[in-house]
């Protein structure tokens, strides 16, 4: 019977997901550009409620002070009060209330993760586009520093790099933001390879255009579809990241609020069957299928596929 009731209420939640959604895109054609509104019109439902739960995420970690009932670092109660009328997600195991842990978590986690992955691109695109532009020496030095990285586990080699410099959250973005750009350069560089190759670029080449012109100009424009769309998954691998470190204990560092090392403070109650420690846990999952939902949508639509 808990089986039955709990594909009873997942379905129910998926249901109800997706009306969201589609009340959601209606929503924003109609207060869209006709250009806007022709895209958002043939998106899935899938990805009209991964917009929407996106948008709730960026208000909630935007508002956080003001949404929270209670500060982000205050003990407001006994440890692991159960769930009341003033703390609706009861405490966490120092006594702050969890609701509002979870709401300056959203704050900095994503934001943490979403620098991470700029600044990850930047790097990643950048160099990728070198090496596919210059080629040569510059190519096969660079490639090869990438199969370097590469070859050790990501999450290892975070945890070996941040024992060494330390577990600040400064170090945490340099260090995660290294370790991705390697897979960003890949793309960009493969991407690249098939573009520099195209007439439009030998004319700008005949042309004098300059190394940097040439790359912002001619090659950057017609290799930004599929970099979007790695921009999303890629984040999704960074948010996870910062949230398996944190749980690790070398990620971000108590007493902000972040939802890895909330999973970690509060594991102990699974043992007495409340579910507190995977609110957490569903929040971190809840917002990464939703980014894989609008990714998703992307990649078919930069794919020229029709249904």
């Amino acid at each position: 019977m808990g089986l039955i009731t709990g594909m009873f209420w997942l379905a129910v939640a998926i249901v109800l997901g997706l009306a969201a959604g589609w009340i959601f895109r209606v929503a924003v054609v109609a207060a869209s550009p006709r250009p806007i509104a022709r895209e958002l019109r043939t998106a899935p439902l899938t990805a009209s409620f991964g917009m929407l739960v996106i948008l709730i995420y960026i208000v909630v970690a935007v508002f956080a002070p003001l949404v929270a009932p209670f500060p982000e670092t205050e003990v407001v109660g006994t440890e692991y009060q159960p769930w009341d009328d003033v703390h609706v997600l009861g405490t966490d195991n120092l006594g702050r209330d969890m609701l509002s842990r979870l709401i300056f978590a959203a704050r900095n986690t994503v934001g943490i993760a979403f620098i991470t992955t700029a600044l990850a691109f930047i790097l990643g695109v950048m160099t990728g586009l070198l090496a596919a532009s210059v080629g040569g020496w510059v190519d096969q030095v660079l490639s090869r520093a990438v199969d370097v990285l590469m070859a050790i586990p990501a999450l290892i080699f975070a945890l070996l790099l941040l024992t060494i410099v330390g577990t600040s959250i400064v170090n945490m973005i340099l260090v995660i933001a290294l370790i991705d750009s390697t897979r960003v350069f890949r793309l960009a560089r493969a991407v690249a390879m098939n573009i520099v190759v195209m007439d439009y670029v030998e004319a700008a080449r005949l042309r004098g255009e300059g190394l940097l012109r040439l790359n912002i100009r001619e090659i950057l424009p017609n290799a930004m579809a599929p970099l979007v769309a790695e921009f999303g998954l890629r984040f999704c691998f960074v948010f996870l990241m910062i949230s398996a470190l944190s749980f690790l204990g070398l990620g971000i560092q108590p007493p902000t609020a972040d939802w890895g090392s909330m999973v970690k403070d509060n594991a102990t109650l699974i043992s007495f069957g409340d579910i507190t420690p995977l609110l957490p846990a569903g929040a971190i999952a809840l917002l990464t299928v939703c980014v894989n939902f609008v990714v998703d949508w992307q990649l078919h639509r930069a794919s020229g596929l029709k249904e």
